[in-house]
């Protein structure tokens, strides 16, 4: 059990916390001493030559205290007094509550070393509070262990007397010059929320010799992070989601204005391009011809839903479909039209167990959602706060010029930034096209790199998003005779379906209906789609 929700915090990258474990009661005490010494062996073999960049001092306090208890546990294990059969009852509870502190402090130092550069620093005083923690709970063990009782050598004796000694009254430590960086970076923030951008060389003091972010990788890999965060731990976060989205747009900004678009990157784009798609629940019905009931399907994705929730006016949808909607920027019903009195989502379990109750009738495999607590049932969307907004801003100039003007390589970078600029935020979609993206963006749909030509026309489609954007795309010059080449010669299915779904955005303004419509082979790509194409372009088509 301890194992999996080690590997389980490490995954999420939650913060580490003893409700994960439970003291091992099965485990006879040869078999509870033989356990500690390998835990503590490893924790020592793992962590004792490891350089970490925050909590250095820290870190390294816990280790030497847990080198000293390998010493112990190492002498009552292979004690030749025969004292392993005649361990006092005292000792035995000290050494399963020391099995809960040494795979805590395993998570703890396990975090530290994973972890990102800015969100260790972040969460700093946080970080500082569970070593803290750690360091009066093995004091208080420390106090109260039979140490009289066994029988030691007079140099484990002196080792144990000794950290007994130096353990009691651990005082908090917080770094003061992790602080002083930490204290920076929120100065950033505070900037771009005033308007001002900071100076490019204090940015490149702070991020290249401070922490030592020295690619554009690196700052993709605390970008990926601090996103990462923002999903895993649903709302409950500090800083809260919309000032970490705030965090991720300055590093965004300031990894292409630090280190340009190496054109290197590429290669990374090429593979890390593709991922598995959502929407398999789907495929498989597909596959086997089953008429999924109307109700149980989203209005919105037309896909069996996974979290049925129910909004404010009563409707239904699927969780990610409705929370993408909001996040979007709108605030009315997608089904009905009405304005939504309030965000939050109440779970629709009726429903959701009729689709269960189905889908086992039906042989269709379904995916529920992870467990939700109560305060993860209401929609707690990472609002765009001035500073995020203003950052994006900066970013989007820069990416803007390089489609203008950069190399290929340069230009597909910048197209997959605006593409993921443009998934969320009205503010984004309404600068990003009012700044000219727009003629760059048809001139890459008909590039002959199947990255750029993907990028370039899901980023139209998230752009067509916003209604005032339809007719810029509308009125662009060969705009839409090059989204339509896409849909019928696209490199990508995804390309294609994306260009699809593109058409589809656009022809909710009635004007523009017949103008899609009496696009040159146009409805005869749409029809063949709707024969071949995956279950998400039979939908689009």
């Amino acid at each position: 059990m301890a194992t999996a929700a080690i590997f389980s915090s490490m995954r999420r990258r939650r913060s580490p916390s003893v409700e994960a474990f439970l003291a091992p009661v099965d485990l006879s005490e040869v078999a509870l001493v033989q356990t500690l010494v390998a835990i503590s062996s490893e924790l020592v073999s793992c962590f004792s030559d490891k350089v970490f960049f925050f909590q250095r001092r820290n870190s390294r306090c816990l280790i030497r205290k847990i080198e000293v208890l390998v010493v112990l546990l190492e002498y009552v294990k292979d004690s030749e007094s025969g004292s392993m059969s005649k361990l006092p009852s005292t000792a035995i509870l000290c050494f399963k509550e020391l099995y809960l502190l040494l795979y805590r402090s395993k998570i703890l130092l396990d975090y530290c070393a994973q972890s990102s550069k800015l969100w260790l620093l972040l969460q700093n005083p946080s970080i500082s509070s569970h070593f803290h923690d750690l360091n009066q709970e093995i004091s208080t063990l420390l106090d109260v262990f039979p140490l009289n009782d066994l029988e030691l050598s007079d140099d484990v004796r002196e080792q144990v007397e000794l950290l007994q000694k130096q353990a009691r009254n651990p005082k908090l430590y917080v770094d003061e010059s992790d602080e002083g960086l930490r204290v920076k970076l929120f100065s950033f923030l505070d900037d771009f929320g005033n308007g001002r951008i900071p100076n490019h060389g204090d940015l490149r003091l702070f991020f290249v010799e401070r922490l030592w972010i020295r690619d554009s990788i690196s700052f993709r890999h605390e970008i990926e992070f601090l996103e990462e965060q923002i999903v895993n731990h649903e709302g409950d976060i500090e800083p809260t989601a919309c000032v970490l989205n705030g965090f991720v747009a300055i590093v965004r900004y300031c990894r292409f204005l630090l280190f340009g678009f190496e054109e290197d990157e590429v290669l990374f784009l090429s593979w890390d391009q593709k991922k598995p798609r959502k929407g398999l629940i789907a495929r498989e019905i597909a596959d086997t011809f089953l008429t999924v009931p109307k109700d149980f399907c989203c209005p919105i994705s037309l896909e069996l839903m996974r979290d049925p929730v129910i909004v404010s006016t009563g409707q239904t949808y699927d969780r990610s479909s409705i929370t993408r909607w909001i996040e979007e920027g709108h605030c009315t019903c997608p089904k009905t039209g009405q304005m939504l009195d309030h965000t939050r989502l109440v779970p629709n379990r009726a429903l959701r167990n009729l689709i269960v109750q189905w889908c086992t009738a039906h042989g269709v495999p379904y995916d529920p959602p992870e467990t939700r607590d109560a305060s993860a049932e209401s929609f707690a969307a990472a609002c765009p706060i001035k500073a995020a907004v203003e950052a994006n801003r900066a970013t989007a100039t820069l990416l803007i010029k390089q489609l203008a003007d950069g190399s290929q390589g340069a230009q597909t970078i910048a197209s997959r930034e605006i593409r993921l600029l443009t998934k969320t935020g009205k503010e984004n979609r309404a600068f990003i096209a009012g700044a000219g993206a727009i003629p760059h963006l048809r001139k890459l749909l008909s590039s002959s790199s199947p990255i750029a030509q993907e990028n370039s026309v899901t980023a139209m489609l998230n752009l067509s998003i916003h209604d005032k954007n339809k007719r810029l795309i509308i009125d662009e010059d060969g705009c839409l005779t090059s989204i339509v080449e896409v849909l019928k010669l696209g490199l990508t299915t995804e390309a294609r379906e994306n260009a699809a779904a593109t058409l589809f955005s656009l022809s909710a303004v009635h004007d523009f209906k017949k103008r899609v419509a009496d696009q040159e082979g146009a409805i005869e790509a749409l029809v063949g789609l709707l024969r071949v194409g995956t279950s998400r372009g039979k939908k689009d088509a």
